[in-house]
């Protein structure tokens, strides 16, 4: 089954052909990096005007580069939420005129659940059951995933995403958008036991996440350093927060693990590109006897491929959707609106 799926939650225009949810026939990323450095982050109104602009060609490069026509593809699937309204709002209505055009099925798809399902192009043999930490710069959450379609969120941040925290630190220490990236490069040369910072709870919620504290203890370990004169070595200062971001997910998934009794574990989303994290991870796994499942880089940041891997088991559960279908900002991973609209 050939699925054409489309991803524009964010600031990246992307088209792919999936086939059988496993294998990549095409995978086309308009990236709006450039256009959004300038002001330390996306801008949503200018990231919904490009995706306008972009998502035509994406498309067609994306089934020229598979080989196929639009009429020889046997789905349409597309991330409606959660992400950036206008944004969201471009993909979705994108495919269903595809959808209504071709007469093929409109899938919807959620992005956190494409996230995970990256992990099933990289790792073919992976299947559920299996926990994922699914970590991004606007989530960060522990998921069951009971099976392709059927999650239990066990733990989720209550505040900051772990990709956030670590964006505002950079921007902080003065370094470009995308900062989590950059922070990542930079951090490699730094000593990540040179500063001490907190590991924030929660009240409630043992696997839950707060990342607001932490982020706010490394600005203003900058600004007491700038009012005293002090300099701030920032490889240091970027590797002790990445530290301490990873050890808080490691800590809170090897708990999970156990209690849940999960033997298979996958990180996913844009943070789970982090080298350090991975590192931890893998270390995590290794001393634990656990199977440790990661995306292929270039599958970490926001895609279409694994929308369509997604949509390829949305599709076989008979999650399709109408030319009413509506894009969201926020949503549940384990608890799709459109259906509650379907049902009344």
């Amino acid at each position: 089954m050939k699925i054409l799926a489309i991803e524009s939650s964010c600031d990246e225009t992307a088209a792919a052909v999936v086939e059988d949810g496993r294998r990549i026939l095409s995978n086309i990323i308009s990236s709006q990096v450039e256009s959004h450095i300038i002001y330390g982050g996306v801008v949503p109104e200018i990231a919904s005007r490009m995706h306008a602009e972009a998502i035509s060609g994406v498309v067609k490069a994306a089934l020229d580069e598979a080989g196929v026509t639009l009429a020889e593809t046997d789905a349409v699937a597309v991330t409606y939420a959660p992400g950036l309204i206008g944004a969201l709002l471009v993909g979705t209505n994108f495919a269903k005129g595809l959808s209504y055009s071709s007469g093929k099925p409109l899938i919807p798809v959620h992005h956190l659940r494409s996230h995970i399902a990256a992990n099933y192009i990289t790792s073919p043999g992976l299947e559920p059951p299996f926990l994922c930490l699914v970590v991004s710069g606007g989530h960060s959450h522990i998921v069951a995933v009971n099976d392709y379609t059927d999650f239990t969120v066990i733990g989720k941040t209550r505040d900051d995403a772990a990709g956030e925290c670590m964006d505002k630190a950079a921007r902080a220490m003065g370094l470009d958008y995308p900062g989590g990236k950059n922070l990542d490069i930079i951090s490699r040369e730094g000593d990540p036991h040179a500063y001490k910072f907190p590991h924030p709870k929660v009240d409630s919620g043992k696997y839950d996440f707060s990342f607001s504290g932490l982020k706010t203890a490394i600005i203003n370990t900058i600004h007491n350093a700038g009012q005293k004169g002090e300099e701030i070595n920032i490889p240091d200062l970027g590797a002790s927060c990445i530290e301490t971001v990873a050890e808080i997910l490691c800590d809170k998934v090897s708990q999970a693990a156990e209690e849940f009794g999960f033997d298979k574990i996958a990180l996913a989303g844009g943070v789970s590109a982090n080298s350090r994290l991975r590192e931890k991870m893998k270390a995590l796994c290794g001393g634990k006897g656990y199977r440790l499942y990661l995306p292929s880089l270039d599958l970490c940041g926001d895609n279409a491929a694994m929308v369509g891997a997604q949509g390829y088991y949305e599709y076989l559960s008979g999650n399709t959707a109408g030319l009413d279908l509506n894009s969201y900002a926020t949503m549940p991973i384990d608890k799709p609106f459109y259906k509650e609209e379907q049902n009344g």
